[in-house]
């Protein structure tokens, strides 16, 4: 049975402008996320993240030995911690922990590698608030989603301890578009369409190699990274990206749970308060997230 919630945001999604300027179009997205505002009962603390602009988000009696950081979507070029906060501070909710949301530095001014070093330094800066890896999630969204796995193998090859998962929602792992659902559900995506997509890509690149494994994680060496929890909408652009993650971290020898959400699309956790699979979408992510950490208690 078709979801009419979905069919409503369709029509409003088909009505957002997309301003030529980097500058319009990164207010214009701010804007457009402001309409969902943060619950009154959640607490917001900024805090300087190693150097790197984040804040913590947590709700009444959050445990403050558990965190998610959180890597926002938008292609590496736009997204914020106001564009995202209505996500974040309900992950913390479900989880009963907290999130620190972090402001990674954005292209084109601050192309790749900064996005993946600001990743890192803001894991660094959890474990020197005592939290212990095992409590530790990293999750993300679109180009968040693809930086969680960048985080993940950079963490790695930092020599420091793996976080208890990765939680990528609809991630962005092929910065080429080559993926057959980029046609094929172009027709059904009103988030992400091929041209603007490999526009952001060139942004974020600046030059480097479309497939170097820490711009693609696709391309990466996963061996040894923390188990992974895909989420991605059926009616995505973006569906390959998460199937062939997935086959490549299974390949790999990373645990990996995917679910493909029937009608969804791009980043549907976004509109959580007008969407309920988005609510459940976020509810599943908190419960995947809770389940690897207790495990790493046992």
């Amino acid at each position: 049975m078709a979801d009419p919630e979905i069919a409503a945001l369709r029509e409003l999604l088909a009505q957002r402008p997309r301003p030529p300027a980097i500058a319009d179009r990164r207010t214009s997205f701010d804007a457009f996320a402001k309409a969902f505002p943060t619950a009154d009962d959640i607490v917001v603390e900024p805090v300087s993240a190693n150097g790197v602009l984040a804040e913590w988000n947590s709700a009444p009696g959050a445990d403050t030995s558990r965190a998610v950081l959180y890597l926002h979507g938008g292609g590496y070029v736009i997204g914020s911690l106001d564009s995202h906060r209505h996500v974040t501070s309900e992950i913390a909710r479900d989880l009963g922990a907290r999130t620190l949301a972090l402001h990674y530095r954005l292209s084109p001014e601050q192309p790749f590698p900064a996005p993946v070093e600001d990743a890192v330094a803001g894991y660094r800066y959890l474990l020197s608030q005592g939290i212990a890896p095992g409590n530790i999630a990293i999750a993300g969204d679109s180009a968040g989603g693809g930086l969680v796995v960048a985080a993940l193998v950079a963490i790695r090859e930092a020599g420091l301890a793996q976080p208890s998962c990765g939680w990528c929602i609809s991630p962005w792992v092929d910065l080429e578009g080559l993926g057959g659902s980029m046609t094929s559900k172009a027709a059904e995506d009103p988030m992400v369409q091929k041209e603007p997509l490999l526009e952001m890509s060139v942004l974020y690149l600046n030059g480097a190699d479309p497939r170097s494994p820490l711009a693609a994680p696709m391309y990466a060496d996963l061996r040894g990274i923390a188990p992974l929890f895909i989420q991605v909408g059926a009616a995505e652009t973006l569906l390959d990206d998460s199937i062939r993650l997935s086959g490549i971290a299974g390949a790999a020898h990373v645990p990996v749970t995917m679910e493909v959400w029937p009608e969804m699309v791009h980043v549907w956790h976004l509109f959580h308060p007008r969407l309920a699979a988005g609510r459940r979408a976020i509810t599943a992510g908190a419960r995947y997230v809770r389940a690897a950490m207790d495990s790493k208690q046992a």
